[in-house]
């Protein structure tokens, strides 16, 4: 889930989808209106907070 919404984050930033959509797309819960999924590469944990 994580990549499919880095893969939405920058298709915002690369002006293909606008942010007010973002609301909508995660309460939908439907795949086919996300982003494409990132690969699995460049993508780890930094930092857990408590």
């Amino acid at each position: 889930m994580v990549r499919i919404i880095a893969g939405t984050l920058m298709e915002v930033g690369l002006g293909k989808i606008k942010p007010e959509e973002i609301p909508k797309i995660l309460a939908d819960g439907k795949r086919e209106n996300a982003g494409k999924t990132l690969p699995p590469y460049g993508l780890f944990l930094v930092k857990v907070k408590y």
